[in-house]
């Protein structure tokens, strides 16, 4: 009973404060720097237990419980995340490769090549970086076939067929390579790979390209990237 107590304290102290040094200075009065005139002998003092107003804790214990709780959290998270694609009757191949592919880019690895015609009937393409975009937005108006999913100018490239507007944008995964005058290459941030998304020669290492036979879209294409880096 105690232990848990004693748990339930540290834990108040870890979620109130961002930091250590917080929740030292939390601890330091003005009193304190009038006399010491150093804010970081204060904090010494405070975290040797010498000086301070309140619970005493050694910072190996907050860093290792603030490690604790974040895990946890990123575990909730992960478990309360429901695949928008579930239970969903599919009848596209495309959102069929979507919905095989969501799960594995929850946390980055696919590109996907558009090119459709927008609203105003002006042909468009683009790439899209597959996680981001599922962190960014909520799949299920695309998978319950409400809307189409559309390259957008915050993409990693889109391309206006008639206004002839480029865009190209890095996103949290990829890094966009646009100078290279073979063509537009993205390297994968995780473990610095290069994807060749041209269709006359190999995408490159630990990558794959498929087109995928859809009534949706003009033409559709998936890359995938597996990453070896080691986490």
């Amino acid at each position: 009973m105690e232990q848990e107590e004693g748990l339930t304290a540290v834990d108040n102290i870890v979620t109130q404060f961002n930091t250590y040094e917080d929740f030292l200075d939390s601890q330091i009065t003005t009193v304190d720097l009038y006399y010491l005139e150093d804010e970081s002998l204060a904090r010494q003092l405070v975290e040797l237990g010498y000086r301070g107003t309140g619970e005493i804790m050694k910072r190996e214990d907050f860093e290792a419980r603030k490690a604790a709780i974040e895990i946890a959290r990123q575990a909730e998270r992960t478990q309360k995340k429901t695949l928008t694609s579930a239970g969903k009757i599919l009848q596209d191949n495309f959102l069929k490769a979507l919905a095989v592919r969501e799960e594995d880019n929850l946390s980055g690895k696919s590109i996907i090549f558009i090119r459709d015609k927008n609203s105003h009937g002006q042909e468009i393409s683009g790439y899209i970086d597959y996680a981001h975009r599922l962190k960014m937005q909520n799949f299920e108006v695309y998978f319950s076939g409400k809307k189409k999913l559309l390259p957008r100018a915050t993409d990693l490239s889109f391309y206006n067929w008639d206004s002839h507007i480029a865009v190209c944008n890095s996103s949290p995964n990829y890094q966009v390579i646009a100078d290279n005058p073979d063509g537009l290459l993205f390297k994968y941030k995780r473990d610095r790979k290069i994807l060749n998304v041209d269709p006359k020669v190999q995408p490159g290492d630990n990558s794959t390209r498929i087109s995928i036979q859809t009534d949706l879209y003009m033409q559709a294409v998936i890359f995938d990237h597996i990453s070896r880096r080691k986490t």
